[in-house]
């Protein structure tokens, strides 16, 4: 049912990770260790075994390093996997605007590239599935939400006419990512229409197997939306 409440229901490992995590990423172990398996199992009153798996939840992010008979080692946040769903919900929301700063920049690099090659290896049935999403989004102009869904998988189409797997797995693992900086760019009334606008010189270019224009298109559409995450966001960090 559109419009409601989302309810995730977490393991205790899950819980009790979540919580160390955004202690970690608010800086709280400035030396670099997190307490021992025992210590967390005292802490959160759970057993050794529900502590051993948090640590294993944060350790499977890059957030902290297990090494056998020694301490837990916190690693630097530059080495977290920050591509992990999990990572975006545990971190402290002050954190999010800048990195989703980033992605911007990651979009701008990569997808004007996306979208030059799509432009020379789209088949007819890759050109179809895009035309699917622009109908989506025409028919959801007044539903932001749904809007998001097809704006968004129009971008993962793109990614797969490239036949690329390393492309379409950084597309296809970033999406969380995306669709927070996509509620962002979408608030203005004005912007659904525009971003459809967009959207079909894209694939127009794309259609017409014209690599310069397509790659012209991608990057004149993310630009524009940039400054709209710049309103939405503090100051860069330097």
């Amino acid at each position: 049912m559109e419009g409601a409440i989302e309810v995730q229901l977490r393991t205790l490992p899950m819980q009790v990770a979540g919580v160390v995590a955004r202690r970690i990423a608010s800086g709280e172990f400035a030396d670099g260790l997190l307490p021992s398996e025992q210590q967390i199992s005292g802490e959160f009153v759970v057993s050794r075994a529900v502590a051993r798996e948090a640590l294993k939840v944060l350790s499977s992010l890059d957030m902290v390093e297990i090494s056998q008979g020694r301490r837990v080692v916190v690693r630097t946040a530059a080495e977290w996997d920050y591509l992990n769903p999990l990572l975006m919900e545990w971190l402290p929301q002050d954190q999010i605007p800048y990195l989703l700063q980033e992605l911007h920049d990651a979009r701008l690099i990569i997808e004007p590239g996306l979208a030059a090659r799509a432009a020379r290896t789209a088949t007819a049935d890759d050109l179809a599935r895009m035309r699917e999403c622009l109908d989506g989004m025409e028919a959801n102009l007044e539903r932001p939400e749904r809007f998001l869904e097809h704006d968004l998988q129009f971008h993962l189409e793109i990614c797969k006419a490239t036949r690329n797997r390393m492309l379409d797995r950084f597309m296809y693992a970033s999406r969380w990512w995306q669709s927070a900086s996509r509620r962002i760019t979408n608030r203005p009334r004005s912007a659904l229409p525009a971003a459809l606008g967009d959207h079909r010189q894209i694939y127009e270019a794309i259609e017409a197997g014209e690599p310069e224009r397509a790659e012209r298109a991608m990057r004149r559409h993310l630009t524009v939306t940039a400054p709209l995450l710049d309103k939405a966001s503090p100051d860069r960090r330097p």
